[in-house]
């Protein structure tokens, strides 16, 4: 499938490095919303777009002030087919942020890759954490984890034996101010899911980076103008993404 929308398809970046666009609940609940979304993730040139799974009632009180926007963000069974099989003619990989054990039968009916372990349920701070983990760690597909609640390293290690694992550092504050990130601590992990506004620290996230010959992977919110809820304050536009993307391919052109 050709897509043209007045911009440009970006090649990947910096060999090593591997693009998230993080839809979270962005797409208002809204199958047209989302496959946008996919779209113009595609085009900017992320490597992946991601969603999240979950159920509300299990996450979030009734009055918390969110409830209807992570209510309606709740995936049904016939659009994660519709919405793999769209990003598969878009080619781009998609794939979701597991909460509850069941979510990972219906992922695995659609053949998702790779699976994503939130903070929170990597720390076990939802009463289906560890279930949800070990779900996962049956399917031995590779797994990316952020640690931004900690967590018991020894422990998930011992629960994805058997999967390819991916640490990333994460500051679980939305949006992230940059004095709040460690680069020197993040030197230690797989990637870097970002919640900072602004580009400067995937910026320097990949300068860190740029000479490693591991992958590591760098997640970041995308939204639409039409999107809503507790996640746009500190997502990227698309437009700021592909302007992320393009200026993270000029450092593999930078020498000291």
């Amino acid at each position: 499938m050709i897509i043209t929308d007045g911009y440009n398809s970006s090649v990947n970046i910096m060999k090593n490095i591997k693009i998230i666009a993080e839809a979270g609940s962005n797409w208002n609940g809204d199958e047209k919303i989302a496959k946008r979304i996919i779209r113009q993730a595609k085009i900017a040139g992320a490597d992946y777009v991601k969603f999240q799974m979950w159920k509300a009632n299990e996450l979030f009180d009734r009055t918390d002030p969110n409830w209807k926007f992570v209510k309606r963000a709740e995936f049904s069974t016939s659009l994660v087919k519709k919405l793999k099989k769209y990003a598969e003619e878009c080619e781009i990989e998609c794939f979701w942020s597991v909460f509850y054990p069941e979510s990972i039968e219906i992922l695995e009916d659609v053949g998702v890759k790779l699976y994503k372990i939130a903070s929170w349920t990597a720390a076990l701070k939802h009463k289906n954490a560890l279930e949800t983990m070990e779900r996962v760690a049956i399917t031995r597909k590779p797994v990316i984890i952020s640690m931004g609640y900690g967590g018991d390293t020894k422990k998930i290690r011992h629960i994805f034996r058997n999967n390819k694992k991916y640490f990333l550092y994460c500051v679980p504050k939305y949006p992230t101010q940059i004095k709040e990130i460690e680069f020197n601590l993040m030197r230690g992990y797989d990637g870097f899911s970002d919640h900072t506004e602004g580009y400067l620290a995937p910026i320097l996230f990949a300068l860190q980076n740029r000479a490693s010959r591991k992958v590591k992977f760098l997640e970041k919110h995308v939204s639409l103008p039409e999107s809503e809820g507790p996640d746009k304050p500190f997502a990227m536009t698309m437009a700021d993404f592909m302007s992320m993307v393009q200026e993270l391919r000029k450092i593999k052109c930078i020498t000291y």
